[in-house]
C-alpha cells in the first residue's frame, strides 16, 4: 500500500482540465503531456473510436477513453486532470490553436500504425528472449556463458514462443565491471551468426559501436543499447549506417557502473520522457529515420524502485514518440524493494504483474527471462481483451 500511495504522489491531481494558458515561448513539449487512460480492447474499442469517444493506440487492437492531461510545475513535479477523451479534444480547440494543433498532433502519432521493427510485425505484443553470454550477469550470469551454451539456449526460447533473441556479452547490472568491446564481440558474434543462419530475428544488447557493426554484419537485426546512443561516440554514426533498427532505452547517465549511486529527478516520468526526446532527436539527426526506432524507459536503470513505480503507473505516455515501446522489468530488483526481498529467480510473479500491465498500456515488446511464461501469460491477456 506504500508502494501505490507514493505512485499516486507523480502527480498532483486536479479536478478539472487547466484554463487560460500563457503560451508565448512556451515549449508545450516540456510542458504538456497527454497520457491515455480508459484503455479498452476489442469490439469495445472499435466502438469507442467510431463513436469518437476513444482514439487507437498504434492503429492496433487498443483504444483509449480518456486522458489525463499532466502539466509541469515550475518549481518541480506535475498536475494532472483526467477528462473524457471527447472533452479534452473540445478543451484543446477552446483554449488556444496552438493548443489544438500540439494535442492533434500528439494524438496522431498516438495512433498512427507502428511499422514493421526489425522485420518484426507490431500489431500484436511480441516476447524478446534473453540470452547473457555472460559469467556475471544478475539473474542468470554463468547460465549461457560460451558459444554453444548461449545458442541452446536461444534455440529453447524460441520454441518456447520467443519471437525475437536478445544476445548480450557485458553485464549493465549496478557496480558491474566492463567488458573490453573486443572481448564482448568475441562473445557473441558466433552466437549471433549461428541464430541469424537458421532465420532467428536476433537483437544484440550492447553499447559499443564496434560490437554493433560487427554483430549486424553477422546478421542482427536489431540494436539494442542501454545508453540510447550515448555512450559511445561512435554509435550513432554505426547505428545510422548499419541500417539496422534500434532500440533506445532511457538510463540516468551513460554509465551502469555509477547509475544507481543516487538517482533524483524533478518528476521521474517526465523527466525520462523529455530525455528519451532528446536521443531520439540526436538519432534522427544522425540519419536514423523514426520508423527504425524503438523506445524503452529504462526500468532499473539510474531509478529507485519508487521511481520504477511511478514509471510504471503511467508507461502509456511512452506512445507520444510514435514509436513501439519495449518494457524490460524481468526480474529486476525494483520488483524485490515493493514485496518481500525476493532473489532474482523468484521475482517471475512480480515480473508477470508488471509485464501485464504494460500490455493494458499498449506496450508492443516485452523483454524477458521466462519466456514460456510469459507466452502463456500473453496468450491469455489477448483472449480476454479479445472478448471484451
Amino acid at each position: 500500500m506504500a508502494a501505490v500511495a507514493t505512485v499516486a504522489s507523480a502527480f498532483h491531481r486536479s479536478p478539472a482540465l487547466p484554463r487560460g494558458f500563457a503560451l508565448e515561448g512556451v515549449d508545450l513539449a516540456r510542458s504538456l503531456y497527454l497520457l491515455p487512460t480508459a484503455i479498452v480492447g476489442g469490439e469495445q474499442a472499435a466502438a469507442a473510436v467510431i463513436a469518437g469517444h476513444g482514439w487507437p493506440i498504434g492503429d492496433g487492437a487498443l483504444a483509449f477513453t480518456a486522458v489525463a492531461a499532466i502539466l509541469r510545475r515550475p518549481e518541480g513535479g506535475a498536475d494532472l486532470a483526467v477528462a473524457p477523451f471527447a472533452e479534452l479534444v473540445n478543451w484543446a480547440e477552446r483554449e488556444h490553436p496552438d493548443l489544438c494543433r500540439y494535442v492533434s498532433d500528439s494524438l496522431h502519432r498516438i495512433g498512427r500504425r507502428r511499422p514493421a521493427w526489425g522485420g518484426v510485425a507490431m500489431d500484436a505484443p511480441v516476447v524478446m528472449g534473453i540470452v547473457n553470454v555472460t559469467p556475471d550477469s544478475f539473474s542468470d550470469g554463468g547460465e549461457a556463458f560460451g558459444t554453444e551454451p548461449a545458442i541452446a539456449r536461444a534455440l529453447a526460447l524460441v520454441e518456447a514462443g520467443a519471437t525475437i533473441i536478445d544476445v548480450g556479452g557485458e553485464s549493465t547490472r549496478p557496480g558491474a565491471d566492463p567488458v573490453s568491446p573486443e572481448e564482448e564481440e568475441r562473445r557473441v558474434v558466433p552466437v549471433v551468426r549461428a541464430l541469424a543462419e537458421r532465420g532467428i530475428v536476433v537483437s544484440i544488447d550492447t553499447r559499443h559501436a564496434r560490437v554493433m557493426e560487427a554483430t549486424v554484419a553477422a546478421g542482427a537485426r536489431i540494436i539494442n543499447d542501454v545508453t540510447g546512443l550515448a555512450g559511445d561516440p561512435q554509435s550513432l554514426a554505426t547505428a545510422a549506417a548499419s541500417g539496422a533498427a534500434v532500440c533506445l532505452m532511457h538510463m540516468l547517465g551513460d554509465d551502469p557502473r555509477t547509475m544507481q549511486a543516487d538517482p533524483r529527478y524533478a518528476c521521474a516520468p517526465l523527466d525520462m520522457l523529455d530525455q528519451l526526446e532528446e536521443r531520439i532527436a540526436a538519432a534522427e539527426r544522425a540519419g536514423i529515420d523514426r520508423a527504425r526506432l524503438c523506445v524503452d524507459p529504462g526500468i532499473g536503470f539510474g531509478k529507485t524502485a519508487i521511481h520504477n513505480a511511478q514509471i510504471l503507473g503511467s508507461l502509456a505516455l511512452l506512445h507520444r514518440f510514435g514509436c513501439p515501446v519495449l518494457l524490460g522489468v524481468s526480474r529486476k530488483s525494483f520488483v524485490s524493494h515493493l514485496s518481500q526481498g525476493e532473489p532474482p529467480r523468484q521475482r517471475l510473479p512480480g515480473t508477470l504483474a508488471a509485464n501485464l500491465a504494460g500490455l493494458d498500456a499498449g506496450m508492443q515488446i516485452l523483454r524477458v527471462h521466462d519466456v514460456a511464461e510469459t507466452v502463456q501469460a500473453v496468450r491469455i491477456w489477448q483472449a480476454m481483451r479479445a472478448g471484451a
